[in-house]
């Protein structure tokens, strides 16, 4: 009886696989890491988003910006506020270290 059962199951766990694969296929890149360690991450390129901060972003930081990813860098500005550090510079970042990212969608 517990084969059958089993048997009977089988056809909804394919299902529910197949409808998990589609939905990670249609995410695109996420982002792996979790907001702490994505800023974590990001501690070289302190100065260069600090507000007002004339430093231009280091190669670290920028080293730093293309292994995070453009997924990880839209949850950190889309984020909670972070002290000490300007979003409109962090969105900057991408483009003054040459990474070739999509912009991110800010939601206010």
């Amino acid at each position: 009886m517990k084969k059958l059962n089993d048997l009977k199951a089988l056809p909804l766990l394919v299902f529910v696989l197949l409808l998990a694969g589609l939905a990670k296929e249609g995410e695109g890149h996420a982002c792996s890491s979790t907001f702490f360690s994505a800023l974590v991450q990001l501690i070289p390129c302190r100065p260069a988003v600090a507000p007002f901060s004339p430093i231009p972003p280091t190669e670290v930081c920028c080293n730093a910006v293309k292994t995070l990813g453009q997924a990880c860098l839209c949850v950190l500005v889309n984020g909670p506020p972070i002290a000490g550090v300007d979003r409109n510079m962090a969105l900057q970042l991408p483009e003054k270290c040459t990474a070739n990212f999509d912009p991110c969608d800010v939601m206010k």
